[in-house]
């Protein structure tokens, strides 16, 4: 999630400021670079209880120490609730999920090792105080009244919100973490192409990454129940978008989509004023009932860009949102899937072409399936471990073509053998996890604390 924004840019009178703003992310192929972001559930390795923001051992503290590696403290009022060094940020989720949004990145190895960098600062920092990190999509042991609240007024005002318009909204924001990749595009036809294909393929990757399947200590009969919950967090802002695929879909045809999303709050003077439930649009004619008489400027945009959460984002750049957390050898792979898919044209136009003729209807089928089938997942003649195979394939490709390699010579290919290997086998991550719950664990969940933390 966003830091507090520090700007908020020149007043907006007109839709088409809002269209400029997002075709101004184009960028050269030259300028493409990779940002990945990673969230991770802070826990306790005594008792393996979540760890909540104050007190010798919290997450404050952890951020204070984390300022050693040159990391520069970000506040919200007099708390500190986020660190920026260079192009890169660490924030908080609602509940402490550690997030780091990692540096604009030219390549793969860059993006792991900035990965690499950052686990090591973390294991340092939390180890001397008894804390340690874990990726996964869902908190897999506590209830969400064990999970802790950080004092951030933005997530205050979605608490009370996501409560009216969904069942789930609270269990998206205290109980699960995800991997994304935000990527560029040059022109607004190579966005609707990689918006299509990304949308198509989203659940692809989170049948890769599926890694969800506890709640409160025991299974519950889902894959990525992260990726369940979102189908009913607030459907007003969440899944897939089916105006991607019509024939008009460019830039101002997703502002359209996004002032037709429900505002959240203003951010003004170090506070956040709720405007929950508001409209963009009145915003724009001065009549938000939040703060009457004032228009918006460019800094509000840029915050209500974020508070949409589709499979597919579009910003000045591109997120792709459909994977659950994990270990750090996923997370360089979500990048390295999506950058060959959609970073060389040959493997773009080949993904596009493999998915065009897929319907609508095919692919939210998929969206909805997928959660509890992973690659298990029917899709006409076959099941989606057959297509995983066929678009890492064209993955493996692009990232042939795109020869980007390391000091020992190895091209990012490479990090894509994971995935490989788990669509080879037909069984996502999580039901490895499920098989060791059930065989060496002895249907206890305190283990994975100890086998799959960082």
């Amino acid at each position: 999630m966003s830091a507090p924004p520090t700007s908020r840019g020149v007043p907006i009178t007109e839709k088409q400021q809002l269209v400029d703003y997002i075709a101004g992310g184009e960028k050269p192929i030259a300028d493409w670079r990779i940002g990945t972001e990673h969230e991770k559930f802070v826990f306790r390795t005594g008792d393996h209880r979540p760890v909540g923001y104050d007190g010798p051992d919290g997450i404050r503290e952890i951020m204070n120490r984390m300022t050693r590696f040159g990391w520069e403290t970000v506040y919200e009022g007099d708390l500190p609730l986020a660190l920026i060094k260079d192009q890169c940020a660490i924030t908080l989720e609602p509940a402490g999920q550690f997030e780091l949004s990692g540096a604009p990145l030219e390549t793969i190895h860059q993006t792991c090792a900035e990965v690499d960098t950052h686990l090591k600062q973390v294991r340092e920092v939390a180890g001397e105080l008894g804390i340690g990190m874990i990726g996964l999509g869902f908190e897999p042991k506590w209830r969400l009244e064990d999970m802790p609240r950080m004092p951030k007024g933005r997530s205050a005002i979605m608490r009370r919100y996501m409560q009216e318009v969904g069942t789930l909204g609270l269990d998206m924001m205290h109980r699960t973490c995800t991997v994304q990749v935000n990527l560029d595009f040059s022109s607004e036809a190579d966005m609707v192409k990689k918006m299509r294909v990304g949308m198509a393929l989203q659940p692809i990757a989170t049948a890769l990454f599926a890694a969800s399947p506890f709640t409160e200590g025991k299974p519950n009969g889902f894959l990525s129940y992260r990726s369940q919950i979102w189908t009913d967090t607030d459907n007003n802002r969440a899944g897939i978008l089916p105006f991607v695929f019509d024939d008009d879909f460019g830039y101002a045809r997703y502002v359209d989509y996004i002032l037709d999303v429900p505002m959240y709050f203003v951010y003004r003077d170090g506070t956040f004023i709720d405007a929950a439930g508001q409209s963009f649009r009145d915003f724009i004619a001065g009549k938000l009932p939040a703060l009457p008489g004032e228009i918006p400027h460019m800094g509000d945009w840029a915050d209500h860009l974020t508070t949409a959460f589709p499979e597919v984002r579009l910003k000045r750049y591109i997120e792709m949102r459909g994977a659950d957390g994990g270990p750090w050898w996923r997370l360089c792979a979500l990048p390295a899937f999506w950058v060959g898919l959609l970073y060389d044209q040959t493997a773009l136009d080949a993904a596009y072409e493999f998915t065009r003729d897929w319907s609508v209807e095919e692919i939210i089928r998929l969206r909805l399936d997928v959660p509890s089938q992973a690659l298990h997942t029917k899709f006409r003649s076959g099941t989606l471990r057959e297509i995983a195979l066929e678009v890492l394939a064209i993955s493996r490709q692009g990232l042939n073509r795109r020869d980007r390699r390391n000091h020992v010579g190895d091209n990012e290919g490479y990090f894509l053998d994971p995935l490989f290997a788990i669509a080879e086998s037909g069984q996502s991550p999580a039901e490895t996890l499920l098989a060791e719950y059930r065989d060496s664990w002895q249907e206890k969940i305190d283990p994975i604390y100890q086998h799959h933390a960082y």
